[in-house]
Protein backbone atom coordinates (compact mmCIF):
# COMPACT_ATOMS: atom_id res chain seq x y z
CA UNK A 1 0.00 0.00 0.00
CA UNK A 2 1.16 3.61 -1.01
CA UNK A 3 2.18 6.25 2.02
CA UNK A 4 -0.88 8.48 1.74
CA UNK A 5 0.19 12.04 1.97
CA UNK A 6 -1.78 15.26 2.66
CA UNK A 7 -3.44 16.22 -0.11
CA UNK A 8 -3.71 19.30 -2.12
CA UNK A 9 -7.12 20.30 -3.92
CA UNK A 10 -7.06 20.09 -7.83
CA UNK A 11 -9.86 22.17 -9.65
CA UNK A 12 -11.60 20.68 -12.36
CA UNK A 13 -11.13 23.60 -14.43
CA UNK A 14 -7.04 24.86 -15.36
CA UNK A 15 -6.20 28.07 -13.80
CA UNK A 16 -6.33 30.49 -17.12
CA UNK A 17 -2.48 30.83 -17.00
CA UNK A 18 -1.97 26.96 -16.97
CA UNK A 19 -2.30 27.56 -20.73
CA UNK A 20 -2.07 30.83 -21.75
CA UNK A 21 -4.32 33.74 -22.35
CA UNK A 22 -8.07 31.90 -23.09
CA UNK A 23 -9.17 35.97 -24.92
CA UNK A 24 -7.26 34.33 -28.59
CA UNK A 25 -9.43 32.20 -30.03
CA UNK A 26 -7.79 30.09 -32.86
CA UNK A 27 -8.76 31.36 -36.60
CA UNK A 28 -5.90 29.72 -37.91
CA UNK A 29 -7.94 27.77 -40.47
CA UNK A 30 -11.02 30.41 -40.99
CA UNK A 31 -10.05 30.87 -44.44
CA UNK A 32 -9.21 29.34 -47.22
CA UNK A 33 -5.70 28.05 -48.68
CA UNK A 34 -4.39 26.21 -51.18
CA UNK A 35 -1.79 24.51 -49.10
CA UNK A 36 -2.22 24.98 -45.61
CA UNK A 37 1.04 23.51 -45.44
CA UNK A 38 2.04 21.03 -42.56
CA UNK A 39 1.60 21.60 -39.20
CA UNK A 40 4.27 23.79 -37.28
CA UNK A 41 4.44 24.53 -33.17
CA UNK A 42 4.99 27.85 -34.08
CA UNK A 43 4.22 31.64 -32.54
CA UNK A 44 1.02 31.71 -34.16
CA UNK A 45 -0.06 28.66 -32.76
CA UNK A 46 1.17 29.22 -29.31
CA UNK A 47 -1.04 32.42 -29.21
CA UNK A 48 -4.38 30.16 -29.89
CA UNK A 49 -3.04 26.90 -28.20
CA UNK A 50 -4.85 27.29 -25.15
CA UNK A 51 -8.66 27.78 -27.33
CA UNK A 52 -7.21 24.92 -29.84
CA UNK A 53 -6.43 22.34 -27.86
CA UNK A 54 -9.74 22.64 -25.57
CA UNK A 55 -11.54 22.81 -28.72
CA UNK A 56 -9.97 20.10 -30.69
CA UNK A 57 -9.72 17.42 -27.95
CA UNK A 58 -12.40 15.84 -26.04
CA UNK A 59 -11.79 15.93 -22.36
CA UNK A 60 -8.91 17.88 -22.32
CA UNK A 61 -10.18 20.42 -19.55
CA UNK A 62 -10.68 16.72 -17.75
CA UNK A 63 -7.11 15.25 -17.96
CA UNK A 64 -4.85 17.84 -17.52
CA UNK A 65 -5.82 17.99 -13.62
CA UNK A 66 -6.43 14.37 -13.19
CA UNK A 67 -3.16 13.84 -14.31
CA UNK A 68 -1.86 16.31 -11.84
CA UNK A 69 -3.96 13.47 -9.47
CA UNK A 70 -1.89 10.81 -10.69
CA UNK A 71 0.96 12.46 -9.80
CA UNK A 72 0.40 13.37 -6.56
CA UNK A 73 -0.24 9.86 -6.06
CA UNK A 74 2.84 8.20 -7.05
CA UNK A 75 5.42 11.09 -7.21
CA UNK A 76 8.11 10.04 -4.45
CA UNK A 77 10.26 12.40 -2.51
CA UNK A 78 13.39 13.32 -3.93
CA UNK A 79 12.60 12.73 -7.49
CA UNK A 80 11.85 14.04 -10.77
CA UNK A 81 8.65 14.50 -12.57
CA UNK A 82 9.17 14.99 -16.30
CA UNK A 83 6.53 16.61 -18.69
CA UNK A 84 7.87 15.75 -21.97
CA UNK A 85 6.20 17.59 -25.06
CA UNK A 86 5.11 20.42 -22.44
CA UNK A 87 3.47 23.00 -24.86
CA UNK A 88 2.28 25.87 -22.36
CA UNK A 89 3.16 23.83 -19.09
CA UNK A 90 -0.42 22.75 -18.37
CA UNK A 91 0.64 19.52 -16.86
CA UNK A 92 3.29 20.87 -15.10
CA UNK A 93 1.54 23.79 -13.62
CA UNK A 94 -1.11 20.68 -12.75
CA UNK A 95 1.74 18.52 -11.28
CA UNK A 96 2.95 21.21 -8.69
CA UNK A 97 -0.51 22.11 -7.83
CA UNK A 98 -0.62 18.16 -6.86
CA UNK A 99 2.17 17.21 -5.42
CA UNK A 100 3.63 17.81 -1.82
CA UNK A 101 6.05 16.04 -1.28
CA UNK A 102 9.45 17.23 -0.21
CA UNK A 103 12.46 17.28 -2.67
CA UNK A 104 10.20 17.57 -6.16
CA UNK A 105 11.91 19.21 -9.28
CA UNK A 106 9.58 18.68 -12.62
CA UNK A 107 11.29 19.81 -15.68
CA UNK A 108 9.03 20.91 -18.91
CA UNK A 109 10.69 20.02 -22.24
CA UNK A 110 9.63 21.14 -26.03
CA UNK A 111 10.86 21.40 -29.06
CA UNK A 112 9.38 24.68 -29.53
CA UNK A 113 11.51 27.59 -29.23
CA UNK A 114 7.56 29.54 -29.08
CA UNK A 115 6.20 27.52 -26.31
CA UNK A 116 9.07 27.23 -24.04
CA UNK A 117 9.07 31.08 -24.07
CA UNK A 118 5.52 31.62 -23.24
CA UNK A 119 5.85 29.30 -20.85
CA UNK A 120 8.73 30.90 -19.42
CA UNK A 121 6.82 34.16 -18.95
CA UNK A 122 3.61 32.57 -17.48
CA UNK A 123 5.97 31.13 -15.14
CA UNK A 124 7.33 34.47 -13.97
CA UNK A 125 4.11 35.97 -13.85
CA UNK A 126 2.57 33.22 -11.54
CA UNK A 127 2.52 34.12 -8.65
CA UNK A 128 0.42 31.78 -6.29
CA UNK A 129 2.61 28.66 -6.29
CA UNK A 130 6.53 28.82 -6.86
CA UNK A 131 7.33 25.35 -4.98
CA UNK A 132 7.95 22.71 -6.74
CA UNK A 133 9.83 24.83 -9.20
CA UNK A 134 9.26 23.78 -13.33
CA UNK A 135 12.33 24.10 -14.97
CA UNK A 136 11.52 24.95 -19.02
CA UNK A 137 13.57 23.30 -21.35
CA UNK A 138 14.07 24.02 -25.31
CA UNK A 139 15.50 20.76 -26.39
CA UNK A 140 13.85 17.69 -28.72
CA UNK A 141 12.73 15.32 -26.05
CA UNK A 142 14.33 12.11 -27.82
CA UNK A 143 17.70 13.78 -26.27
CA UNK A 144 16.18 14.26 -22.93
CA UNK A 145 17.97 12.36 -20.32
CA UNK A 146 15.58 10.87 -17.80
CA UNK A 147 17.30 10.26 -14.42
CA UNK A 148 15.35 9.93 -11.11
CA UNK A 149 11.82 9.99 -12.40
CA UNK A 150 9.24 8.92 -10.50
CA UNK A 151 6.50 10.64 -12.66
CA UNK A 152 6.85 11.11 -16.48
CA UNK A 153 4.21 12.47 -18.76
CA UNK A 154 3.86 12.39 -22.62
CA UNK A 155 0.47 14.90 -23.20
CA UNK A 156 -0.10 14.49 -27.23
CA UNK A 157 3.54 14.31 -27.80
CA UNK A 158 3.92 10.91 -28.71
CA UNK A 159 2.21 11.21 -32.30
CA UNK A 160 4.29 14.07 -33.00
CA UNK A 161 7.26 12.13 -33.17
CA UNK A 162 8.71 9.79 -35.83
CA UNK A 163 7.20 6.64 -35.74
CA UNK A 164 11.19 4.65 -35.75
CA UNK A 165 11.77 7.23 -32.48
CA UNK A 166 9.09 5.90 -30.79
CA UNK A 167 10.90 2.73 -28.80
CA UNK A 168 13.78 4.69 -28.09
CA UNK A 169 12.07 7.25 -26.08
CA UNK A 170 9.93 5.19 -24.17
CA UNK A 171 12.70 2.55 -23.53
CA UNK A 172 15.15 5.11 -22.15
CA UNK A 173 11.69 6.73 -20.16
CA UNK A 174 11.55 2.93 -18.50
CA UNK A 175 15.19 2.75 -17.36
CA UNK A 176 14.88 6.30 -15.88
CA UNK A 177 11.97 5.64 -13.67
CA UNK A 178 12.89 4.87 -10.11
CA UNK A 179 10.86 1.65 -8.63
CA UNK A 180 7.14 2.18 -8.44
CA UNK A 181 7.62 5.51 -10.93
CA UNK A 182 4.95 5.76 -13.99
CA UNK A 183 4.76 7.06 -17.51
CA UNK A 184 1.23 8.64 -18.04
CA UNK A 185 0.52 8.41 -21.59
CA UNK A 186 -2.23 10.70 -23.38
CA UNK A 187 -2.58 9.96 -27.40
CA UNK A 188 -4.80 10.11 -30.13
CA UNK A 189 -5.61 6.59 -31.32
CA UNK A 190 -6.71 5.07 -34.39
CA UNK A 191 -8.38 1.71 -33.92
CA UNK A 192 -7.82 -1.41 -36.11
CA UNK A 193 -11.31 -2.17 -36.93
CA UNK A 194 -12.50 0.13 -39.68
CA UNK A 195 -15.66 0.45 -38.80
CA UNK A 196 -14.62 1.46 -35.42
CA UNK A 197 -12.43 3.91 -36.87
CA UNK A 198 -15.14 5.15 -38.97
CA UNK A 199 -17.39 5.69 -35.93
CA UNK A 200 -14.89 7.66 -33.76
CA UNK A 201 -13.70 10.09 -36.94
CA UNK A 202 -17.27 11.39 -37.02
CA UNK A 203 -18.17 11.50 -33.67
CA UNK A 204 -15.03 13.71 -33.15
CA UNK A 205 -15.63 15.34 -36.27
CA UNK A 206 -18.67 16.25 -34.69
CA UNK A 207 -17.24 17.17 -31.41
CA UNK A 208 -15.48 20.03 -33.08
CA UNK A 209 -18.18 21.38 -34.80
CA UNK A 210 -20.40 21.76 -31.65
CA UNK A 211 -16.82 23.64 -30.59
CA UNK A 212 -17.95 26.34 -33.22
CA UNK A 213 -14.93 24.79 -35.81
CA UNK A 214 -16.26 25.10 -39.90
CA UNK A 215 -16.17 22.59 -41.78
CA UNK A 216 -13.68 24.20 -43.70
CA UNK A 217 -11.49 24.52 -40.40
CA UNK A 218 -11.72 21.09 -40.06
CA UNK A 219 -10.59 20.19 -43.23
CA UNK A 220 -7.30 22.37 -43.73
CA UNK A 221 -6.30 21.56 -40.06
CA UNK A 222 -6.28 17.68 -40.98
CA UNK A 223 -4.52 18.26 -44.12
CA UNK A 224 -1.86 20.23 -42.02
CA UNK A 225 -1.58 17.47 -39.62
CA UNK A 226 -1.23 14.32 -41.89
CA UNK A 227 1.68 14.67 -42.59
CA UNK A 228 3.29 15.46 -38.85
CA UNK A 229 1.00 13.13 -36.44
CA UNK A 230 1.08 9.56 -36.88
CA UNK A 231 -1.54 7.96 -34.11
CA UNK A 232 -0.94 3.89 -33.57
CA UNK A 233 -3.47 1.95 -32.11
CA UNK A 234 -4.28 1.08 -28.75
CA UNK A 235 -2.83 -2.21 -29.30
CA UNK A 236 0.45 -0.91 -30.50
CA UNK A 237 1.06 0.83 -27.58
CA UNK A 238 0.41 -1.94 -25.38
CA UNK A 239 2.49 -4.23 -27.47
CA UNK A 240 5.49 -1.15 -27.43
CA UNK A 241 5.09 -0.43 -23.83
CA UNK A 242 5.51 -3.79 -22.60
CA UNK A 243 8.39 -4.43 -25.14
CA UNK A 244 10.87 -2.04 -23.27
CA UNK A 245 9.98 -3.03 -19.78
CA UNK A 246 6.29 -2.16 -18.47
CA UNK A 247 4.40 -4.87 -17.03
CA UNK A 248 1.03 -3.15 -16.90
CA UNK A 249 -1.02 -0.76 -19.09
CA UNK A 250 -3.99 1.08 -17.52
CA UNK A 251 -6.23 3.56 -19.65
CA UNK A 252 -8.30 5.28 -17.55
CA UNK A 253 -10.09 7.65 -20.24
CA UNK A 254 -11.58 7.82 -23.50
CA UNK A 255 -12.87 10.47 -25.35
CA UNK A 256 -13.71 9.45 -28.79
CA UNK A 257 -10.44 8.33 -30.66
CA UNK A 258 -8.31 10.09 -27.53
CA UNK A 259 -6.83 8.03 -24.51
CA UNK A 260 -4.91 8.62 -21.67
CA UNK A 261 -3.43 5.71 -20.07
CA UNK A 262 -0.98 4.82 -16.95
CA UNK A 263 2.49 2.70 -17.14
CA UNK A 264 3.52 0.75 -14.59
CA UNK A 265 7.00 -0.74 -14.22
CA UNK A 266 6.09 -3.81 -12.08
CA UNK A 267 2.08 -4.46 -11.90
CA UNK A 268 2.92 -4.69 -7.66
CA UNK A 269 3.22 -1.16 -7.84
CA UNK A 270 -0.14 -0.29 -9.02
CA UNK A 271 -2.47 0.31 -5.92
Amino acid sequence: MRQKSRHAKITMNAHPKDTGDMSHKDTLFQCEMSDPGDFVFDDRVVSVFPDMINRSVPGYGLIVPMTGMLARRYAQENTVLYDLGCSLGAVSIAMRAAVRRPGIKIVAVDSSADMIRRLKELLEDDAALKTPEIRAVQQDITQTSIENASVVVLNFTLQFLQPDQRNALLSRIASGLVPGGILILSEKVRFQDEVEQALQTTWHHDFKKTQGYSELEIAQKRDALENVMKPDSMEQHRDRLKSVGFERVSPWFQGFNFVSMVAFRNSSDAV
